[in-house]
C-alpha cells in the first residue's frame, strides 16, 4: 500500500531539519553542536543518528558523500512540498502567524510542478487498476448502488466541511426518500441535494470533463448553489476567508484571467492525479465565485477522476479541521504537502471502501 509521510516530527527532528535548511548541508557533528548550543545540554551521538535516520526514512532529508565526508541536505527542493509543522503553525492566530502570501501569488503557476514523483504515480495507478478490475466485474445494479452510496457519503461530508449539520443517516434518508430532517434549516437539505444533482450531471457527461473549460466549471457551480441565494458566475464582490490572513483577488477581470490560466495549466497535464489536485487547490485559492468554491473544487476534482476512469473520492474519513488547515496552508504559504497527504489518503480510502 502507498504511504506518504503523515507522521509528525518531534521538536528535535524539526530543529535538525531547520538547521539543515539554514546551512544547506550539515554533518552529524554539526547537528550535535547546534542542538547542544541551542538547548544548553549534552546530546548523545546515538540520539542524533536515530533522529537523522528517521528523517532519512521519511525522505525529508538525503545523505550526501561517504565515510567521514557524509553530510545531509533537505531532500525536497520544491518549496511547495516542504515539511511544515502543522500543529505549531496553527497554534497562532492568523494575525500572529508568519504569513508569506496574504494576497494572490501570480507566480504560483510556475511552482506547481512535479507534485507527484514517478514512484508515487506508479503506486497511485496501481491502486486504481484494482478499482478498474473490480468495477468490470460488477453488475449494473450493484454498480448503481455503489455510486449511490458514494454520492450519499460525498454529499454528507462535503456539506459538513462547509458547516452543514446533517448526520450521515439523515443525509441518506434525504437523498433516498427525499425526507428532510427535523430541526435543520431548509438550506442544509438543498445543499446536500445539490451535491447529488451535480454528481449526477458529471456522471451523465463524464467524457466531457477530460478537458475542463469555464462553462463546465460554471455549470457545476450553478448546480451546487441553486436555490441557495448565491450569485452564479464570476463574482463581482470582495470575499474574505475565515481564519486566514489571505485575501483573494477582488478584480473580476483578474479573477477570470487567473481562472483561465488555471484551466489551461490543468488541461495540459497528462497526469490526472496532479490535474485533479491542482484544480481543487487553485479553485479554492482563486475563490472565483461568491460562495461554493470549495464544494465546486471537490466536484471538479471528481469529474477529472471519473473522466479518466479513476475511483472518485467521497472524503468520508477526512477530518474537516485538517481539510481546512491544509487549504489555509496553501493560501498563506503556497505549501501543498499536507493537502497532498490528505488527498492521497482519501484516494486510498475510496479504492478500499467502494465498488
Amino acid at each position: 500500500m502507498m504511504q506518504l509521510n503523515m507522521e509528525k516530527l518531534t521538536n528535535r527532528q524539526f530543529n535538525i531539519l531547520e538547521f539543515i535548511r539554514k546551512t544547506k548541508s550539515a554533518s552529524n557533528q554539526n547537528i550535535k553542536n547546534y542542538l547542544e548550543e541551542k538547548n544548553k545540554e549534552k546530546i548523545s551521538r546515538i540520539t542524533i543518528v536515530r533522529d537523522v535516520n528517521s528523517l532519512l526514512k521519511k525522505r525529508i532529508i538525503k545523505k550526501i558523500g561517504e565515510g567521514r565526508n557524509i553530510c545531509y541536505q533537505e531532500a525536497i527542493r520544491n518549496k511547495i512540498l516542504k515539511y511544515i509543522n502543522v500543529d505549531e503553525y496553527f497554534e497562532k492566530g492568523p494575525d500572529e502567524r508568519k504569513v508569506i502570501f496574504d494576497r494572490f501569488n501570480f507566480n504560483i503557476f510556475k511552482e506547481l510542478n512535479e507534485i507527484f514523483s514517478k514512484k508515487e504515480l506508479k503506486e497511485l495507478n496501481k491502486l486504481n487498476e484494482n478499482y478498474q478490475k473490480r468495477i468490470k466485474k460488477l453488475s449494473t445494479v450493484i454498480l448503481k448502488k455503489e455510486f449511490e452510496r458514494l454520492t450519499i457519503e460525498l454529499s454528507w461530508k462535503s456539506s459538513q466541511i462547509e458547516g452543514n449539520t446533517y448526520s450521515l443517516i439523515d443525509t441518506e434518508i434525504l437523498i433516498k426518500e427525499n425526507k428532510e430532517a427535523k430541526g435543520h434549516k431548509k438550506e442544509e437539505a438543498i445543499m446536500i441535494l445539490n451535491h447529488k444533482k451535480a454528481l449526477n450531471y458529471i456522471l451523465a457527461n463524464k467524457n466531457d470533463f477530460k478537458k475542463i473549460n469555464l462553462r463546465k466549471l460554471e455549470n457545476v457551480h450553478s448546480i451546487l448553489v441553486d436555490k441557495l441565494n448565491v450569485f452564479k458566475g464570476i463574482r463581482k464582490r470582495i470575499v474574505g476567508i475565515i481564519g486566514a490572513k489571505y485575501k483573494p483577488l477582488d478584480n473580476e477581470f483578474q479573477i477570470k484571467e487567473v481562472l483561465e490560466k488555471t484551466l489551461e495549466l490543468a488541461n495540459n497535464l497528462k497526469d490526472p492525479f496532479s490535474k485533479a489536485l491542482i484544480l481543487i487547490l487553485l479553485i479554492s485559492y482563486i475563490q472565483p465565485f461568491e460562495d461554493g468554491n470549495k464544494r465546486t473544487s471537490r466536484l471538479i476534482g471528481n469529474a477529472v477522476f471519473l473522466a479518466n476512469n479513476i475511483c472518485p473520492l467521497s472524503y468520508r474519513s477526512i477530518n474537516e479541521a485538517d481539510y481546512k488547515k491544509a487549504i489555509i496552508l496553501f493560501y498563506e504559504q503556497n505549501n501543498i504537502k499536507f493537502f497532498k497527504e490528505l488527498f492521497v489518503n482519501q484516494f486510498q480510502f475510496a479504492v478500499e471502501n467502494y465498488f
